[in-house]
């Protein structure tokens, strides 16, 4: 057990190492290259991009990683898909809105952190404000008077973000096995330094209630995907190439979220984070 998680955290300390050292002599210059429009004829100039992206689709790994893309597809398709379709058809929709509202607000300290690390004062006091009054009012989440009666709507950040703000490029695409799309800065900042921002996960890993991690882990897979899966089986059905509109997507996505608000118009794709916690005793940590 000693030795395996030794194995664990050299390799976690190679791939930071790897991922930033290449995220800062790659910057990305996605945003500024890619013509992204909005409104109607978004989706039509999406789709020309995407063809064309492939010459510059910095995918040095790509049979490994379309490996990986069919692989987690099969997953999708015998697992997160039937129990996302059940899912949706047994709980109406006023139950699903209450809780994605309550999944949000458990991951508020994890986008505080890093509107905080990115020097977004104002969006951090949003955040603050948001989470106090979604957990009194809100009754947790359930409900959102932030958004509803504050005009005060949330926002997703994660540490890969705060390192794309700060100039660290993402470096080579990545499929995760599982995670789906990624990078080297993503991989690190979304699956690793996140979790050490996560109160409630690093709570249930140090006092051995796992489950707690597992449910919550599961049931934000099937919620989000839930959302998801009909825009995506309409962008497989209508995609030459799924692999590499999913890739282009999810570049062109990661920009925007760096760049804090800018509208996309572009088909979704899952995202699909397990939360990764880790234990303070004894510099261990569990999975």
């Amino acid at each position: 057990m000693k030795n395996s998680r030794e194995f664990v955290r050299t390799l976690g300390a190679f791939i930071v190492v790897l991922g930033i050292a290449i995220g800062v002599s790659m910057p990305t210059q996605a945003a500024s290259d890619l013509a992204i429009t909005s409104g109607e004829g978004a989706y039509d100039s999406f789709v020309q991009l995407a063809a064309k992206e492939g010459e510059d689709a910095n995918d040095p790994l790509e049979p490994m990683n379309r490996f990986f893309f069919d692989f987690n597809e099969f997953v999708i398709g015998i697992f997160l898909r039937p129990f996302s379709e059940f899912y949706a058809g047994i709980l109406p929709p006023a139950v699903r809105d209450a809780i994605g509202g309550v999944l949000e607000n458990l991951a508020s300290p994890v986008v505080l952190v890093n509107d905080i690390l990115q020097g977004e004062g104002t969006r951090a006091l949003q955040t603050v404000s948001r989470t106090v009054v979604n957990s009194t009012i809100g009754l947790g989440g359930i409900w959102d008077p932030s958004a509803k009666l504050l005009d005060n709507p949330g926002h997703d950040e994660d540490f890969g973000q705060t390192l794309g703000r700060w100039g660290v490029g993402e470096g080579f695409y990545l499929v995760l096995p599982f995670l789906g799309p990624s990078n080297p800065r993503d991989a690190i900042g979304e699956h690793v330094i996140d979790s050490f921002f996560d109160p409630l996960n690093l709570w249930a890993a140090n006092t051995d209630r796992e489950g707690i991690i597992w449910t919550r882990t599961l049931g934000g897979a099937i919620h989000k995907y839930s959302g998801l899966m009909d825009e995506l089986a309409q962008t497989k059905k209508t995609s030459i190439d799924y692999y590499a509109t999913i890739r282009s997507i999810y570049r062109q996505k990661r920009e925007a979220d760096i760049r804090n608000g800018t509208d996309i118009d572009l088909p979704p794709i899952p995202d699909l984070t397990p939360d990764i916690s880790f234990d303070s005793d004894e510099d261990s940590y569990e999975n």
